[in-house]
């Protein structure tokens, strides 16, 4: 069966309903998605200790960081298959969608070997404490040797939300994560793998969802993938004209999350142990900005590929009306239990009340995040990837590190949160203004192809 009899047409009928009914399973595939990071967590927290929690943090912001690049190329395809979708366009989607996989395997596989020799270095670098630079070390090379899967069963996911399928890929997470759970406390503790065996079950978790990802979506869904191979230069050009934007702005993203690392890391082991379990709980409060960028770039996409730029308007209006009544309802929960969520990761008294009052400053100030992520998912719809690029490395570099640092240099530790808050206010009303006054709505990632036909 074709992937167009399975496919949710955001071209017509009420913007809100099908929003909510699309978003909801990419909802509950983050949720999904962030409760692997804390189940993890979680083992390694109760089973090995604060210092190993503490490793894993440091671990999973390097990794993301090298990843980063990859994961932005990835949102390039949202915006390409999507608006090949909205225009009908299978032969174009076949393409497009061969060709992202020959590129973005091959750079995924590239950073991860990268990424496995520069560890030693990048741990150095971060000023990661002596007394837990053995767990880290090891921790951080096994999940490189698995990067490949980590990229393609997320790979997988963006593929089938393009074409309108939000649901399927709960499949994949929900195989990963119960996995996880299962394999994280055999391997620790069982085994006596210790950080090692936390590595190793997340890799095999990560890889097993892969392989049932890539049978599942060619022969029940029909997503028209073929062994990869070159793409013709039209479409190299393409995905490297959006997404070398788009990978740099992700870079910029997590190297901006690096940096506020450095800032943790001088605080000493209990900061960065407390910190690091805040971040747990921290991506789940951002779960529905998340979301709903993703979300909202599909629907968008669709809509200016159909050239129907009236729904693009109304999308951006019932995103921003749906983030802010969510995002307050979850930071009042979060304000309210910190103390108790910080508990289910760490027994430490001082590790939990760092991380409870990091929690309760920058809980009310995700609202502001959330109109980044819909104002930021509307642009990158239309391909502006490189005006998408410049608003990061003002939300990150010119805005949430430096007052990160500046504001720990005031009130110490408990400044980071004030600093980072801060900044997430400013870049929603730099945000708000682009998408106003920008000419995002000007571009045509398929113009020279237009021209041709």
């Amino acid at each position: 069966m074709g992937i167009e009899n399975k496919q949710m047409d955001f071209t017509e009928g009420s913007i809100m309903k099908k929003m909510i009914f699309f978003a909801t399973p990419i909802f509950l595939g983050n949720l999904l998605q962030s409760s692997y990071q804390i189940i993890d967590s979680l083992w390694v927290g109760n089973l090995i200790g604060a210092d190993a929690l503490g490793a894993v943090s440091i671990s999973a912001t390097i990794i993301f960081t090298i990843l980063s690049f990859i994961i932005g190329i990835n949102s390039a395809t949202l915006t390409v298959l999507s608006q090949r979708t909205g225009a009908k366009d299978n032969e174009g989607l076949r393409v497009s969608l061969n060709a992202f996989v020959f590129v973005l395997g091959t750079l995924s596989i590239f950073l991860g070997a990268a990424g496995y020799f520069l560890s030693p270095f990048i741990l150095k670098w971060m000023g990661t404490p002596e007394s837990i630079m053995p767990m880290a070390l090891n921790y951080l090379r096994i999940n490189f040797i698995g990067i490949i899967f980590l990229f393609g069963y997320n790979f997988i996911g963006t593929v089938l939300r393009a074409v309108g399928d939000s649901k399927t890929p709960l499949r994949f997470i929900f195989l990963a994560v119960i996995l996880n759970t299962v394999l994280d406390p055999v391997f620790i503790s069982v085994l006596n793998y210790g950080m090692e065996g936390a590595a190793y079950a997340t890799v095999l978790s990560q890889g097993s969802a892969f392989l049932f990802g890539i049978v599942y979506s060619i022969k029940k869904r029909g997503l028209p993938f073929t062994i990869p191979s070159p793409p013709p230069w039209p479409e190299f050009k393409r995905i490297f004209k959006l997404g070398l934007p788009s990978g740099f702005s992700m870079m910029a993203i997590s190297g901006g999350v690096l940096a506020i690392m450095t800032v943790v890391t001088s605080f000493g082991e209990t900061v960065i142990a407390g910190y690091g379990a805040a971040q747990r709980i921290d991506s789940v409060i951002m779960l529905p900005a998340i979301t709903l960028g993703s979300a909202i770039t599909s629907m968008a996409g669709q809509n200016i590929g159909a050239d129907k730029w009236h729904r693009v308007n109304d999308i951006a209006k019932s995103g921003l009306l749906l983030i802010v009544s969510v995002s307050l309802t979850i930071s009042l929960f979060v304000f309210l239990s910190a103390g108790l969520l910080m508990g289910m990761f760490v027994e430490d008294q001082a590790t939990i009340d760092f991380g409870a009052s990091y929690l309760k400053i920058i809980a009310f100030f995700y609202p502001f995040l959330g109109i980044n992520f819909v104002l930021n998912g509307i642009v990158r719809s239309s391909g502006a990837m490189f005006q998408v690029l410049v608003l990061n490395i003002i939300s990150f570099w010119v805005l949430r590190f430096p007052l990160a640092w500046a504001f720990s240099s005031i009130f110490s530790e408990i400044g980071i949160a004030i600093g980072i808050g801060l900044s997430f206010v400013v870049s929603s009303v730099i945000a708000a203004s682009y998408y106003r006054f920008g000419k995002w709505r000007n571009i045509n990632i398929f113009h020279e192809e237009q021209k041709d036909n």
